[in-house]
Parts: C-alpha cells; sequence; structure tokens
C-alpha cells in the first residue's frame, strides 16, 4: 500500500484519532494530569516552522510513556499558567522539585503552578553561559587576526611581493589556530584528544586571556562536580566570584551578575544533584519523530501520535 494512503487510512479509519478529547485544542495545548509526579521538568522546544511550545515531563517515566504532563504553545507565562492550573490543586501541591533553565518565564511558570515545590536551574545552562564567554573572546581574537592577515596581504599587494602567512608548529595558520581551537574550549581538558592538546598549547602561549576564561569556566564546573552540598558549593561559588573581579573580562562578569541573581535555585542543584537532561532528552525524542515523520504537516494528528508514545 502507498505510504500516504496508509497514513490517510490509519488517521481516518484505524486509530481513534477522531474521537481524541483533546483534538479541537491539540494545537494549542496538550494536558494529562494523571502524569504528574513528584519531581518535574520544564523545557521548551521547537515543533514546527520555529513554532516553540513548552513542555513540562515526569522525570520517573524516564523519557517513556506516562512522560509527557502537559505541552503548551508558545512560551508565554501567562498562557502555560493558564493551561498548568487545570491540573487540580491536591496534584500541583504534590510536586517536590522543578528543574528548569534560567529564563524568567519559566521560574514564574514554577512559582504560580509548583508553589510547594524547590526549583533547580540546570547547571549545564550554567555552565553553556560560561563557555559561550569564552567562546566570546575567542572570537574577538579571531576578528582581530583576520583583519591583521588583510592588512598583510594588503601590503605585500603594495610591495609587488608574495604573501606567505605565518605557519605554526602543528600546521595551522594564526587565524586557523583561533577557528579550530573552537571544539576543544567548550571540552574538558582531561577529554582532550593528542591533536588538541597541542593546538591548545599553541592557542594559549599566544592568547592567555583564552587560557584565563578556559580555566575560569572548567572551574565552575569542577564546583559542580565536586560540591558534596550547598555550604560547600556557596563557599567555592564567593572564590570564583572573586576571580571574575580580578580577571577583568567584561563577558565573565555579566556571567557572575547572572549566577548572582539566580544562586538560590542554582545551588538548589546540590539537593538531589537534579538537572534537565530528561527534558533535553525529552525534546531530542521530540525532534526525532518529527524527522522520521519528515516534517509536520498536520500538527493535530502528530500530537496525537506522539502522545500515543509519551502520554
Amino acid at each position: 500500500m502507498d505510504g500516504k494512503q496508509l497514513q490517510e487510512q490509519y488517521k481516518n479509519h484505524i486509530s481513534d484519532y477522531k474521537d481524541w478529547k483533546q483534538r479541537e485544542h491539540a494545537a494549542e495545548w496538550l494536558l494529562y494530569p494523571e502524569n504528574a509526579g513528584s519531581h518535574l521538568s520544564i523545557d521548551e522546544t521547537s515543533l514546527s516552522n520555529g513554532e516553540l511550545y513548552t513542555i513540562v515531563t515526569n522525570k520517573a517515566a524516564k523519557g517513556r510513556k506516562g512522560s509527557l504532563v502537559a505541552m503548551v504553545k508558545g512560551t508565554q507565562a501567562s498562557s502555560v499558567i493558564d493551561v498548568l492550573s487545570k491540573i487540580p490543586k491536591r496534584i500541583r501541591g504534590k510536586v517536590q522539585e522543578v528543574t528548569l533553565d534560567m529564563a524568567a518565564n519559566m521560574g514564574m511558570i514554577v512559582s504560580r503552578c509548583f508553589p510547594k515545590a524547590s526549583k533547580v536551574i540546570d547547571r549545564f545552562h550554567v555552565q553553556k553561559l560560561a563557555y559561550d564567554a569564552v567562546q566570546e573572546v575567542r572570537i574577538k581574537y579571531r576578528w582581530e587576526a583576520l583583519e591583521q592577515e588583510n592588512q598583510a596581504i594588503e601590503a605585500a599587494k603594495q610591495g609587488a611581493l608574495p604573501y606567505q602567512p605565518e605557519i605554526l608548529a602543528n600546521g595551522d595558520t594564526l587565524k586557523q589556530l583561533l577557528v579550530r581551537s573552537r571544539y576543544l574550549l567548550f571540552k574538558h581538558h582531561d577529554k582532550w584528544t593528542g591533536s588538541q592538546v597541542g593546538r591548545s598549547r599553541l592557542l594559549f602561549e599566544r592568547y592567555p586571556v583564552i587560557e584565563q576564561a578556559y580555566k575560569l569556566a572548567t572551574g565552575l564546573g569542577t564546583i559542580f562536580r565536586t560540591g558534596k552540598n550547598k555550604e560547600q558549593a556557596f563557599k567555592k561559588l564567593a572564590l570564583w566570584y572573586n576571580e571574575i573581579e580580578e580577571c577583568g573580562l567584561d563577558s565573565f562578569k555579566t556571567v557572575a551578575r547572572a549566577i548572582q541573581t539566580h544562586y538560590l535555585d542554582i545551588l538548589n542543584f546540590f539537593n538531589n544533584r537534579s538537572t534537565n537532561a530528561s527534558a533535553e532528552s525529552f525534546n531530542a525524542k521530540i525532534k526525532a519523530f518529527r524527522s522520521s515523520s519528515r516534517g509536520v504537516r498536520d500538527i493535530p494528528f502528530f500530537l496525537f501520535r506522539l502522545t500515543k508514545l509519551y502520554a
């Protein structure tokens, strides 16, 4: 049977899509209160054409059936709160912990809908901020190297001389070194390959500020890995703040201020060492399902199939 014809037969005759209770409002919101547990995650994902949906999942289901608690079109706090408020108050009152990112709207949603739950800002979102600050420093030097190369080429042309860029020990030019160092700066130095170790040595010799920024970013990750409790982590974080003040890097000062604003919710990580990895994993499953369907043409029917798997 033709695949398209089979899909039409499944949608209109074989499945119970026509009798689906949430069909009328599926494109706007879905809600499964019975799937709510004591530990939830909230995140946003792109469903189709960049259209964002806010998704609440139950950690206990581990990405299988019973994972999906709610799915709301958009990220506006008021819209999501209106939908989540339909969950009975006694069920919402049993939620003990919700993991989320640093977005203000997510924090507002959790505070209003799950008042007894502790908010845990995902450590990986915090670390990503620091690594983005490292990349900002690298990109700044990359543009400088590109401009220096352009000026050197122009000078060579005016002098009717061939241009020969400086070749480093590993075969990179200075511009290539800064471009190819991007991925190693996202990784902990324990996970570098042999070639990345050599490249990092050349990079840090030429640009000690990048090395300083990289050490600050990995230092933040070390706090999350080695901190045993909130008190110990708070002390280590205070020492890390001191290093930020001394370094003079504006991008890291911005990171420090962001962490300082949310530090109570960030330190809640050390209660149960909870992360938002389950939400990110669920987002990846949705994207894989979307890819296997070769895109989303009929959003309500796509969500119907999704709920059959995960709700």
